[in-house]
C-alpha cells in the first residue's frame, strides 16, 4: 500500500476512528498500550485525535532508557495524551535466579513474564478492549494476526496499525511533522529495555532486541492472545 501524504493517510485515520466509535457504541471500554519509540508514533497521534480520551498503558519494567522516559512525558504534552504506568509488583532484589544473576540475563522470557505480561494481563482484565499498535511485516507471530481479535474469554485486541509497513510508518512521521525516539538516529531501531537492546543497522525492526537469541516477542503478543 502506497501513502504519500495526509490526504492519502485521511482514509486510513478515518476508519480507525470509526472502529473505535463502533466498539464504543457496543458499550466496550477500551484501553491502549505503547512502548513509545519512533514506531508507536502513529498510533497515538491518531488516538490523540479521536473524540474520546482513551487510556494508553506504558509498562514501565524499570530497565528502560533514561531517553524513552523523556519521550513519553514529550508525547504526553504535546499530544495531550492520558497514560498509565504500570510496573510489576515483583521488586528488583527478586528478579534474580539461584545464582543471584538478574533473569535479563539468565532467563528473558521470565523477565519479560514477570515485568510486561503480568502487568498488562492485570490492566487487560478492567477492559473489553486492548489496542495494539502491532504489525504484519514485524515478526512471522504478528503475520498470523488478524486485525480483530477475540479470545476465549471475550476480551478483544484490536491492531488497526497491522496491515502499515514500516516506509507507511516513517511517511506518516515526515507528512504530519512528529518527533522520533531520541535513540532512532542512533541506530535503534527497536527500543526496549537497556540490557536487551543493541544498535543495529539492519532492516529488520525487531533485530535489535534479545541479540544472539530466536526470541522475537516479549511475551504481550503471545501469551496475551
Amino acid at each position: 500500500m502506497m501513502v504519500n501524504n495526509k490526504q492519502e493517510f485521511g482514509p486510513l485515520v478515518d476508519s480507525i476512528h470509526q472502529q473505535l466509535s463502533n466498539f464504543e457504541l457496543q458499550g466496550f471500554t477500551m484501553v491502549s498500550s505503547s512502548s513509545f519509540q519512533t514506531q508507536s508514533i502513529p498510533l497515538l497521534h491518531i488516538l490523540s485525535q479521536y473524540e474520546k480520551e482513551i487510556e494508553i498503558v506504558f509498562l514501565d519494567t524499570g530497565f528502560l532508557f533514561p531517553e524513552t522516559h523523556e519521550f513519553r512525558k514529550q508525547l504526553v504534552r504535546d499530544f495531550g495524551l492520558k497514560v498509565r504506568i504500570e510496573r510489576s509488583d515483583i521488586p528488583h532484589s527478586q528478579q534474580m535466579n539461584t545464582e543471584g544473576i538478574f533473569y535479563y540475563n539468565s532467563d528473558t522470557d521470565y523477565c519479560c513474564h514477570l515485568n510486561k505480561v503480568i502487568p498488562m494481563d492485570r490492566v487487560r482484565k478492567e477492559y473489553d478492549v486492548w489496542i495494539s499498535g502491532v504489525r504484519a511485516d514485524q515478526s512471522s507471530t504478528r503475520a498470523a494476526f488478524d486485525p480483530i481479535m477475540v479470545s476465549e474469554n471475550g476480551k478483544i485486541r484490536y491492531h488497526p496499525m497491522l496491515y502499515w509497513t514500516s516506509k507507511m510508518v516513517y511517511d506518516y512521521i515526515k507528512e504530519f511533522d512528529l518527533p522520533k525516539h531520541p535513540l532512532h538516529d542512533a541506530g535503534y531501531k527497536s527500543i526496549g529495555c537497556v540490557p536487551c537492546t543493541v544498535s543495529w543497522a539492519d532492516e529488520m525492526d525487531r533485530n535489535g532486541r534479545w541479540q544472539g537469541q530466536s526470541k522475537t516477542e516479549c511475551g504481550l503478543h503471545t501469551e496475551l492472545r
